[in-house]
Protein backbone atom coordinates (compact mmCIF):
# COMPACT_ATOMS: atom_id res chain seq x y z
CA UNK A 1 0.00 0.00 0.00
CA UNK A 2 0.64 3.12 -0.84
CA UNK A 3 1.72 6.63 1.14
CA UNK A 4 -1.16 8.92 0.96
CA UNK A 5 0.25 11.30 -1.01
CA UNK A 6 -0.22 15.69 -1.45
CA UNK A 7 -2.46 15.15 -4.13
CA UNK A 8 -5.41 13.38 -3.10
CA UNK A 9 -5.90 15.63 0.00
CA UNK A 10 -5.40 18.48 -2.16
CA UNK A 11 -8.35 17.38 -4.53
CA UNK A 12 -10.44 16.36 -1.28
CA UNK A 13 -9.49 20.37 0.17
CA UNK A 14 -10.24 21.72 -3.24
CA UNK A 15 -13.84 20.04 -4.31
CA UNK A 16 -14.58 20.58 -0.51
CA UNK A 17 -14.09 23.95 -0.57
CA UNK A 18 -16.23 24.09 -3.93
CA UNK A 19 -18.84 22.04 -2.17
CA UNK A 20 -19.30 24.18 0.99
CA UNK A 21 -19.22 27.36 -0.79
CA UNK A 22 -21.94 25.60 -3.83
CA UNK A 23 -24.58 24.29 -1.06
CA UNK A 24 -24.50 27.98 1.05
CA UNK A 25 -25.12 29.28 -2.89
CA UNK A 26 -27.97 27.03 -3.64
CA UNK A 27 -29.62 27.12 -0.72
CA UNK A 28 -29.15 31.44 -0.15
CA UNK A 29 -30.22 32.00 -3.49
CA UNK A 30 -33.58 29.36 -2.96
CA UNK A 31 -34.19 31.74 0.27
CA UNK A 32 -33.33 28.94 2.67
CA UNK A 33 -30.86 29.05 5.86
CA UNK A 34 -27.24 28.58 5.08
CA UNK A 35 -25.99 25.30 6.14
CA UNK A 36 -24.03 25.56 9.40
CA UNK A 37 -22.95 22.20 10.81
CA UNK A 38 -24.21 20.73 13.84
CA UNK A 39 -21.51 21.54 17.28
CA UNK A 40 -21.13 17.45 17.30
CA UNK A 41 -19.49 17.26 13.92
CA UNK A 42 -16.52 18.98 15.56
CA UNK A 43 -16.59 16.65 18.37
CA UNK A 44 -16.90 13.24 16.09
CA UNK A 45 -13.85 14.47 13.71
CA UNK A 46 -11.44 14.56 17.26
CA UNK A 47 -12.95 11.50 18.43
CA UNK A 48 -12.12 9.65 14.98
CA UNK A 49 -8.93 11.24 14.74
CA UNK A 50 -7.71 10.11 18.65
CA UNK A 51 -9.68 6.54 17.72
CA UNK A 52 -7.11 6.26 14.81
CA UNK A 53 -3.89 6.94 16.49
CA UNK A 54 -5.18 4.45 19.31
CA UNK A 55 -5.41 2.01 17.06
CA UNK A 56 -1.96 2.61 15.45
CA UNK A 57 0.28 2.66 18.29
CA UNK A 58 0.20 -0.90 19.56
CA UNK A 59 1.25 -1.61 15.51
CA UNK A 60 4.31 0.89 15.81
CA UNK A 61 5.17 -0.75 19.30
CA UNK A 62 5.01 -3.96 17.85
CA UNK A 63 6.89 -3.19 14.48
CA UNK A 64 9.35 -1.73 16.60
CA UNK A 65 10.13 -4.17 19.14
CA UNK A 66 8.61 -2.31 21.77
CA UNK A 67 6.13 -5.23 22.35
CA UNK A 68 6.63 -8.67 22.54
CA UNK A 69 2.91 -9.05 20.42
CA UNK A 70 3.64 -10.13 16.87
CA UNK A 71 2.16 -8.04 13.88
CA UNK A 72 -0.85 -9.05 12.20
CA UNK A 73 -0.15 -7.68 8.72
CA UNK A 74 -3.78 -7.82 7.70
CA UNK A 75 -4.90 -5.63 10.95
CA UNK A 76 -1.90 -3.03 10.32
CA UNK A 77 -3.44 -2.65 6.65
CA UNK A 78 -6.99 -2.09 7.72
CA UNK A 79 -5.89 0.50 9.97
CA UNK A 80 -3.59 1.80 7.42
CA UNK A 81 -6.57 2.04 5.37
CA UNK A 82 -8.96 4.01 7.97
CA UNK A 83 -6.12 6.08 8.69
CA UNK A 84 -5.60 6.73 4.65
CA UNK A 85 -9.68 7.57 4.32
CA UNK A 86 -9.50 9.75 7.82
CA UNK A 87 -6.99 12.23 6.41
CA UNK A 88 -9.22 12.61 3.06
CA UNK A 89 -12.18 12.64 5.00
CA UNK A 90 -10.94 15.10 7.14
CA UNK A 91 -9.27 17.20 3.93
CA UNK A 92 -13.15 17.27 2.12
CA UNK A 93 -14.37 18.13 5.81
CA UNK A 94 -12.31 20.74 6.34
CA UNK A 95 -12.36 22.00 2.77
CA UNK A 96 -16.45 22.08 2.88
CA UNK A 97 -15.81 24.40 6.17
CA UNK A 98 -13.73 26.59 4.28
CA UNK A 99 -16.11 26.88 1.39
CA UNK A 100 -18.92 27.72 4.07
CA UNK A 101 -16.64 30.55 5.89
CA UNK A 102 -15.88 32.00 2.48
CA UNK A 103 -19.30 32.38 1.38
CA UNK A 104 -20.48 33.55 4.82
CA UNK A 105 -17.41 36.20 4.62
CA UNK A 106 -18.75 37.30 1.25
CA UNK A 107 -22.34 38.06 1.91
CA UNK A 108 -23.00 41.68 2.91
CA UNK A 109 -24.81 41.01 5.90
CA UNK A 110 -22.34 39.55 9.48
CA UNK A 111 -23.75 35.76 10.18
CA UNK A 112 -24.40 35.28 13.94
CA UNK A 113 -21.30 34.44 15.84
CA UNK A 114 -22.07 31.24 17.18
CA UNK A 115 -22.45 29.87 13.16
CA UNK A 116 -18.75 31.24 12.68
CA UNK A 117 -18.08 29.49 15.70
CA UNK A 118 -19.28 25.61 14.73
CA UNK A 119 -17.98 26.33 11.34
CA UNK A 120 -14.32 27.76 12.34
CA UNK A 121 -14.43 24.44 14.92
CA UNK A 122 -15.32 22.21 11.95
CA UNK A 123 -12.55 23.40 10.00
CA UNK A 124 -10.20 23.09 12.30
CA UNK A 125 -11.18 19.66 13.81
CA UNK A 126 -10.77 18.37 9.51
CA UNK A 127 -7.26 19.64 9.17
CA UNK A 128 -6.57 17.82 13.01
CA UNK A 129 -8.64 14.63 11.37
CA UNK A 130 -6.36 14.74 8.75
CA UNK A 131 -3.10 15.18 10.38
CA UNK A 132 -4.20 12.37 12.81
CA UNK A 133 -4.85 9.98 9.65
CA UNK A 134 -1.25 10.61 8.26
CA UNK A 135 0.13 10.40 11.69
CA UNK A 136 -1.60 6.90 12.35
CA UNK A 137 -0.92 5.89 9.06
CA UNK A 138 2.88 6.44 9.23
CA UNK A 139 2.62 4.78 12.26
CA UNK A 140 1.13 0.91 10.67
CA UNK A 141 4.33 1.45 8.34
CA UNK A 142 5.71 -2.03 8.84
CA UNK A 143 9.42 -2.50 7.79
CA UNK A 144 10.17 -4.21 4.75
CA UNK A 145 11.70 -8.01 5.45
CA UNK A 146 14.66 -8.70 3.03
CA UNK A 147 12.55 -11.45 1.82
CA UNK A 148 9.64 -9.52 0.54
CA UNK A 149 11.09 -7.54 -2.00
CA UNK A 150 9.03 -6.67 -5.00
CA UNK A 151 11.23 -8.40 -7.50
CA UNK A 152 13.75 -11.47 -6.13
CA UNK A 153 16.85 -12.15 -7.20
CA UNK A 154 17.49 -7.73 -7.91
CA UNK A 155 20.09 -7.81 -5.82
CA UNK A 156 21.95 -10.99 -7.44
CA UNK A 157 25.33 -9.98 -9.12
CA UNK A 158 25.48 -12.84 -11.24
CA UNK A 159 22.76 -14.20 -13.91
CA UNK A 160 20.61 -16.52 -12.92
CA UNK A 161 22.15 -20.61 -13.74
CA UNK A 162 20.44 -21.09 -17.10
CA UNK A 163 21.87 -17.95 -18.50
CA UNK A 164 25.50 -19.80 -18.90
Amino acid sequence: MRRTGAAPLIIAVVVGIGAGFLTDQILSSAGRATFTPTITLPILLILLGAVDIVLAVPIRRATRGLSKARVNPFRALRIAMLAKASSIVGAAVGGFAVGLLLFLSSRPVTPSVGSWGVIIATAACGGILLVAGLVAEHLCTIRKDGDDDEHPGAHDTEPPAHWH
